[in-house]
């Protein structure tokens, strides 16, 4: 039995590799989508940035980004006002909120600094594992776990690397079985497979380089 073990988690680590080298090959320069020049930029776009597109968000914080410059900015926008700036995000009532009142919480508990690690940011309102990930992972560079998004979830579910639904477990999987120093870039490197290639619906699995390392061979799950 140990043997088999050993066999199998030799397999799964090939099979990483041969992703991870076609990913690196696809996408060299992979990186967050959303638009953003500093911490807290990121952080606030990603925060809107649920249920809508990140081309989206990007319409909406070109001109947002102007408006309100620093953190206190954003602490100090009238809340009404803020909802009708972003209402084309979707859910903007809860996101208007979670910005400023996050905004408020950096002033107030964080010097005016956007927190380091994960355990501080989950703290912020809006703000759960996925988008602490992406702001430690994108603007400080710091791999504190794996950005799981519907793409993410659907391609590792795909791939083989999980059998999980929830997104928890599913980055619990993709940690254990991808080497740290990958997880900034596998993350956004698949999310940008999973926009051009492996769609929901139509994956176009006859020119997808991944096939290769595929169980699913195009039936979507």
């Amino acid at each position: 039995m140990l043997v088999l073990k050993v066999h199998q988690k030799e397999i799964m680590n090939d099979k990483i590799q041969t992703i991870l080298s076609i990913l690196h090959d696809l996408y060299p320069g992979a990186d967050c989508a959303l638009n953003h020049e500093e911490a807290h930029e990121l952080l606030f776009a990603t925060i809107m940035s649920a249920q809508t597109t990140d081309v989206n968000v990007n319409k909406v914080t070109f001109t947002l980004f102007q408006k309100y410059r620093t953190i206190a900015d954003f602490a100090n926008a009238n809340l009404e006002e803020f909802m009708e700036e972003i209402r084309s995000t979707g859910f903007y009532r809860n996101k208007a909120r979670n910005v400023i009142g996050a905004a408020n919480m950096i002033l107030q508990e964080f010097g005016g600094n956007v927190p380091q690690t994960l355990e501080e940011l989950v703290r912020l309102p809006g703000v759960a594992r996925k988008t602490a990930n992406v702001v430690l992972g994108t603007y400080f560079g710091i791999p504190s776990g794996f950005v799981v998004d519907t793409h993410v979830k659907r391609l590792a579910f795909r791939l083989g690397l999980t059998t999980q639904t929830d997104p928890v477990k599913v980055e619990n999987d993709l940690i254990e079985s991808i080497p740290e120093e990958e997880w900034i870039f596998g993350g956004h490197a698949i999310i940008l497979h999973g926009r051009s290639i492996c769609d929901a619906k139509k994956p176009q699995c006859p020119v997808c380089p991944l096939i290769v390392a595929c169980p699913q061979n195009g039936i979507p799950q």
